[in-house]
Formats: C-alpha cells, structure tokens, sequence
C-alpha cells in the first residue's frame, strides 16, 4: 500500500476518532490467510472497543485521584480477623453501589482499612462507576476553601455525581462547627441517592471527640449506618502481619 493511502487512512482515523484504525497493519498480519475484508474489520473494531474502554478506565482512576494504586489481588485477606474473604468477593461486585448501600470501616491504625476501600474503588472503577477518593481532613478544607470563594455549589455537583465517595482517615482531627455542618451536608445529600465508603479508627460513640454539636453526630451517624455494611476491622497489625508474611 502506497504512502499516501496509508497517510489517508490516517487522517479519516483522526477525523472520525478511530485511532486504532491506523494498526491496520499489524491487524493484517494477525490475521489467518483465509480470512477476508469482513474479519479484518471486525478485528480492527474490536481493537478500537478495547482502547476506549481502557482509556475509559485509566481516566476514572485518574479522576478518582487515589493516593496510590493498590488492588484487592494484592491484599492478604487472612490478615483479617474479622471479615471472611468470601464477604470482601461479594464486596467487590460493587453490588453496593448499585443499590446505594454503604460501607463503614471502624479499626485502629494499619489494619488495611484504607487499602480495602481503595481496592474497591479501584473495582468500582473497572465496572464502570465514578469514584471519588479524599481524607476527611482534605475534604473538609477543600469545602470551606469553595465556601470562601463561592464555589461550594460547583464542588458539591462534583461531589454529587460520583457514584462512590471514599472518605477516608475520618478519626485523626476535630472538626469545628463550620467544617463539621459542610462534611454532613456531603453525607446527607448522599443518602439513599449514592454510596459512602468510610474508614474511621473511633467507634460511633466517640465521635463527639471529631465533632462539637452532638445532635449532629447522631444524625450523621444515623445516615451512614442506614443500609450499610460496618466491618469491624479491629485486630492486629494488618501492616505488621504482612510484612512478616513477606519477609
């Protein structure tokens, strides 16, 4: 084929959005010797469906804005005392996002609470759903920052369209009167409508150590726990556990 058919090729691929139209040629070698214009086509479609859908994939993970990418594959489910491995398979069908239901993970410090949520928002990812990953101490500033500069309406509508928020670390600070009304907003406004992942080293009855009006604590505890699945991730070093597994 001369150069400037193969330079045509390449220009309609462009126009039209094709990119993996300009690989015909690796297409053609792949191919059996009997095979004709039909399965070449079909092929290079076929290539086409799986860069998009690849593609896809990497912007929602990008988007999630993970703080590291870590897998369920990756995770030593015998560290857990008290989760069976068949529960956390069922977790990752995402079933809970389709049906809005909640996650909350209570546990001291590096029992894999957040490299659970984040394996799971990395399959909620894969299926398809959007996914939105901070700190609750992150978060909290970012809503008062958008508050002071009047763009908290467009950060919620952010917020609002993920599928799945994970909000993480929700333990390590006190939040005040201000930042404690824009974190239940968030929370409220998810209720029934989409799924909350959350990670939390305080037991419910300690969250008034977080935040200053306690009616509020019952309300926001009340709206997470509704339709929700706890994991009660206490134990041991989940940190500790595995990296003698792997010495």
């Amino acid at each position: 084929m001369n150069s400037a058919i193969h330079e045509s090729i390449k220009m309609y691929a462009k126009v039209l959005k094709l990119p993996s139209f300009t690989q015909y040629q690796d297409v053609i070698r792949q191919l059996e010797p009997n095979m004709g214009l039909g399965e070449m086509l079909l092929e290079l479609m076929k290539k086409e469906c799986n860069s998009r859908q690849d593609n896809q994939l990497k912007r929602r993970i990008h988007t999630a804005h993970f703080p590291v990418t870590k897998t369920l594959e990756e995770l030593n489910m015998s560290c857990f005392e008290n989760i069976k491995p068949t529960f956390v398979h069922q977790l990752a069908s995402c079933d809970f996002v389709k049906t809005r239901r909640n996650i909350i993970m209570i546990g001291p410090p590096g029992t894999g609470k957040t490299h659970l949520a984040i394996g799971l928002g990395m399959k909620a990812c894969a299926l398809g759903y959007r996914v939105m990953f901070c700190t609750a101490a992150t978060l909290s500033t970012e809503l008062c920052e958008a508050k002071d500069t009047y763009r908290l309406s467009k950060l919620e509508k952010t917020i609002g369209k993920a599928d799945l928020l994970i909000l993480d670390e929700l333990s390590y600070l006190s939040f005040n009167r201000h930042q404690s009304d824009l974190l239940f907003k968030v929370v409220s406004e998810r209720s029934e409508r989409a799924s909350i992942i959350v990670t939390t080293n305080l037991e419910f009855s300690r969250w008034t150590e977080m935040f200053e009006n306690e009616t509020m604590v019952a309300a926001l505890v009340d709206r997470l726990t509704f339709r929700s699945y706890l994991l009660d991730m206490n134990g041991s070093s989940y940190r500790l556990n595995n990296a003698i597994a792997n010495d």
